[in-house]
């Protein structure tokens, strides 16, 4: 089970990992019924359950859900689109790479939160602005890693292509992007949840719905059970979207497991 790189039954693998979770939700109960730390700061497991149920019957906590996952999904969709054909571009030919990638690195570097007052003032404290701030957080570090995924590509499919008569649009399009598939798939994944990770940045600022405007809101009551439920279906929320992501690779791709 422990050999260096061995591969696990799927059913070894869940094992492992429900027990994970259990150990890591007993040693937080135990933190907390213990004293270790007040509860007003660190409540129960039990506690968070019960906020959780709370939100729901009081809150209309999963029109929340649904707002912030529309949030994030069409920023996310907006990343994607510009994102993989840019970087395919930068990949192929090297004007648009050495043109674009300064650009790029220069804003990848320049932290979110400190562009959340220029975007206010450029968009408004309408949807437009909450939807910059998640596109800003995805889009650049997606499109390099793309660019990258695209670059990686074997030198020798592309001469073959060429060797066969096909021209550039077709080795792009039936050579170089299928064999990044599987890559830029995995990327997106990895993005998606980078995406999810600038969400109550976006809804802190003159928000009154999403997740993170539900967990703003009540951290000023300190209403600690239920600002942790929150952070907790983000959470949710993103390893349920990340093991979809997984399958769906898995299925696609499952010429690279033999």
């Amino acid at each position: 089970m422990f050999g260096f790189r061995t591969s696990l039954p799927r059913r070894t693998e869940l094992a492992l990992g429900l027990a994970g979770l259990l150990l890591f939700l007993g040693l937080w109960h135990v933190a907390s019924v213990s004293g270790w730390v007040k509860q007003q700061f660190l409540p129960t497991p039990f506690a968070v359950v019960e906020a959780f149920g709370r939100l729901f019957t009081e809150r209309n906590f999963a029109g929340d859900i649904a707002i912030s996952v529309g949030r994030v999904w069409l920023a996310f969709l907006l990343s994607v689109i510009v994102a993989v054909p840019l970087g395919l571009l930068m990949s192929c030919y090297r004007a648009v790479g050495a043109f674009v990638e300064p650009f790029v690195d220069f804003i990848r570097y320049l932290p979110v939160p400190a562009m959340v007052p220029l975007l206010i003032i450029w968009f408004g404290v309408g949807e437009a602005s909450k939807i910059a701030v998640l596109w800003m957080g995805t889009f650049f570090q997606l499109v390099l890693l793309i660019s990258d995924d695209t670059k990686r590509v074997p030198a020798e499919y592309v001469e073959s292509g060429f060797t066969l008569g096909a021209s550039q649009w077709q080795v792009i399009r039936d050579i170089v992007f299928p064999a990044a598939l599987p890559n830029i798939v995995d990327n997106l994944r990895i993005t998606l949840g980078w995406c999810w990770t600038y969400l109550i940045i976006a809804e802190i600022v003159a928000a009154s719905s999403g997740i993170g405007h539900v967990i703003w809101s009540l951290r000023r009551f300190v209403k600690t059970p239920e600002v942790m439920a929150g952070i907790v279906a983000i959470g949710i929320i993103g390893l349920l979207t990340d093991q979809a992501f997984r399958w769906a690779h898995r299925r696609r791709f499952r010429y690279l497991e033999r």
